[in-house]
């Protein structure tokens, strides 16, 4: 069975696909990676954030985005929010988006 990769939302998908053209081609060969190998591709390209979150690091000439995702049995890839960093530490809404985001589609599978 192969991975696959889905979105929290259409409004999230197109988010994605509206990133700086740089971080956008490098987005889709991560994504690309991931679909190959799995959601771990260790780091500098992912990273676990905490209990079954994990972030898409994603760096371009046009600065650095943050994917936030989860895995899901059957080798499912949910991306489940996205933002491009203005500073070093990554801002608590933005993680606590995608922990909220995380528990809604745990919480849709049960």
């Amino acid at each position: 069975m192969k991975w696959r990769i889905g979105y929290y939302s259409a409004k999230l998908e197109k988010e994605v696909l509206k990133l700086p053209d740089s971080l956008l081609a490098r987005y889709i060969h991560l994504t690309d990676l991931m679909l190959e190998f799995g959601s771990n591709l260790g780091m500098p390209h992912t990273k676990a954030i905490d209990d079954g979150l994990f972030e898409l690091r994603v760096k371009g000439k046009e600065g650095i985005a943050r994917v936030f995702y989860c895995t899901r049995i059957g080798k499912r890839i949910v991306m489940l929010h996205v933002f491009v960093k203005k500073t070093q530490k990554t801002p608590k809404k933005e993680l606590k988006l995608a922990i909220q985001r995380m528990k809604e589609v745990l919480s849709d599978e049960s």
